[in-house]
């Protein structure tokens, strides 16, 4: 379980790194970030999900 809640916390931390990069861009690139940040944000509520259900079942 601690190695889900630190891949959480890394998406998160990915996601969160990718928009200020995306702030800072323009263009393609800002697209780029925005769309890899989606990315990271979905995989942590995937992950999130997931946690809960090992909760639940435990």
């Amino acid at each position: 379980m601690i190695g889900f809640q630190a891949k959480l916390e890394r998406f998160e931390s990915l996601a969160a790194e990718c928009e200020l990069i995306a702030k800072r861009s323009a263009g393609s690139n800002r697209e780029f970030y925005l769309r890899a940040s989606e990315h990271y944000r979905g995989l942590a509520n995937d992950l999130r999900i997931l946690i809960a259900s090992v909760d639940v079942a435990a």
